[in-house]
């Protein structure tokens, strides 16, 4: 049974803990690990998973704005750097975890991303900007999912044809999502259940 992952977003004395690396698959840092804050629950997507996932978004990433929501160790967010999206938005609320993310980043020299310490859904409550690519892999068993998605939906986040990614364990309910989020793919690794979604157009 997987952990759960409430340390992606909780802000503990635990963020001064260990650190392990994440590796990135493919693009122009390709191979290359980078450091992550081990706080207590965070479990980085799997590479088995992020590469299918890149293998979806293949001919969308580059170019694209990506928002990284709940963002963790950055395994999303710098995987789409690396590829070549144009810019990344990460959101953490944890402080270590947040400034274990500043450190890749200034590691990398990258100009591309942006780095905001704070609560998801109080960043998707304030002024927004729209997305092209958003990665959701929020704490489990915390129905974190719904609001951050309706927020996405109506608060202007989401370009108008824009890639909603969401990764969940597999038990329990689905989420509320949007009626206009067309499911593109959907598939499973052990506990763990991910998705990709893209927004279509509503006329009235």
């Amino acid at each position: 049974m997987p952990r759960s992952k409430p340390a992606r977003t909780s802000t503990t004395p635990s963020s001064q803990g260990r650190s392990g690396f994440i590796r990135l698959i493919s693009g122009q840092w390709k191979g290359r690990k980078l450091p992550v804050r081990e706080v207590e629950g965070l479990r980085p997507t799997t590479d088995r998973v992020k590469e299918t996932l890149f293998n979806w978004l293949a001919a969308d990433v580059r170019g694209s704005r990506c928002l990284d929501l709940f963002a963790g160790s950055g395994s999303l967010g710098f995987e789409a750097l690396s590829r070549y999206a144009s810019h990344v938005m990460m959101v953490e609320m944890d402080r270590g975890a947040a400034q274990q993310l500043a450190k890749n980043l200034q590691t990398l020299q990258s100009q591309q991303a942006r780095i905001v310490n704070q609560d998801a859904l109080t960043v998707l409550a304030g002024p927004s900007e729209p997305f092209d690519i958003i990665f959701l892999d929020p704490p489990f068993r915390r129905d974190l999912l719904d609001a951050a998605c309706q927020r996405l939906e109506q608060g202007g986040w989401l370009s108008a044809e824009a890639l909603i990614y969401i990764e969940r364990e597999s038990e329990g309910e689905a989420p509320e999502l949007p009626a206009n989020w067309l499911l593109l793919k959907d598939k499973q690794a052990g506990q763990v259940r991910y998705q990709l979604y893209q927004r279509e157009l509503t006329f009235t």
